[in-house]
């Protein structure tokens, strides 16, 4: 997107979601290729869908990886079932899940802590037929309460995101005012203060709900930024999105925190999707 060059760029620290952008390279070749593109700071969903606790000898890949490219990870996701794919968290769903949740929490905290990453995101869970949501919410709040005091233990925070009702329909969490609910549950029921939204711009503006008045209402509760265009979810210029306008608007509200980039690429290399942000915008400040 030659032309766009954001003149707000350089009030901004940003970083590469490693899940969406370089899936075209294993794994562990992705943090390099975000340092070679100019980023310093990645981030990442929990990369082994199966494998809620993976072998020490993965994690340590991945964090070998990650050190050697001399990039940040900035947030994680814990355990969220198969994603991307047809599952959008698993800490609300009865059972099996329920309980990968449960034994990933403490691994996922501790790879954050040995790489000074000091955000974990608890993605919901869809809703599943057949069950209460009532009984679903009552496990939520009980998983995100583990989850909170395991971020708290690493002085991380725990984010809760709201997704977009097209693409997650089974999701519960679908604007806004629903996941600070939950953020403010969790507040209250371990007294640590350290859950925060995940205001992810695309996923909401996919529900349609009005930014600017988002950003105003919620900016002191966020605890993580993300980005995409709409429609589409490419890169800033590919969709109808004020992004750089809506970042503005956060940095005057008082968010000084990361911008996940959190897009497709499109048909082409995720080096080539960065034309849009200059060069010298991208190592963190």
């Amino acid at each position: 997107m030659p032309g766009i060059a954001w003149s707000t760029a350089a009030d901004q620290r940003f970083t590469v979601n490693l899940s969406i952008l370089f899936t075209e390279l294993p794994l562990l070749e992705r943090p390099a290729a975000a340092a070679a593109a100019g980023f310093g700071a990645v981030e990442l969903w929990w990369p082994w869908v199966d494998a809620p606790v993976p072998e020490p000898s993965e994690l340590d890949a991945l964090r070998g990886a990650i050190e050697d490219a001399g990039v940040r990870l900035t947030g994680l996701n814990f355990y969220a079932g198969r994603l991307p794919g047809p599952d959008r968290g698993a800490l609300s769903i009865p059972g099996a899940e329920s309980e990968r949740f449960r034994a990933n929490v403490d691994v996922a905290a501790d790879f954050a802590r040995s790489l000074g990453c000091t955000a974990l995101n608890a993605l919901y869970g869809n809703r599943v037929a057949g069950v209460d949501p009532a009984e679903q919410d009552a496990l939520a709040l009980e998983n995100l309460v583990l989850a909170a005091r395991a971020a708290d233990r690493i002085g991380a925070v725990l984010l809760i995101e709201a997704l977009n009702g097209p693409e997650s329909p089974h999701y519960p969490l679908l604007s806004a005012p629903a996941a600070v609910d939950v953020v403010e549950k969790v507040d209250r029921a371990t007294g640590l203060g350290n859950a925060r939204f995940l205001m992810d711009l695309y996923h909401l503006s996919m529900n349609g709900e009005d930014l600017p008045k988002v950003i105003d209402a919620y900016a002191a509760r966020t605890g993580h930024v993300q980005i995409a265009d709409d429609p589409g979810r490419g890169a800033p210029g590919t969709g109808s999105l004020p992004l750089e306008e809506l970042l503005g608007r956060l940095r005057a509200a008082g968010y000084d925190g990361w911008v996940g980039l959190e897009y497709k690429p499109g048909d082409r290399p995720s080096a080539e999707a960065f034309g849009w942000l200059p060069a010298d915008a991208r190592a963190p400040r």
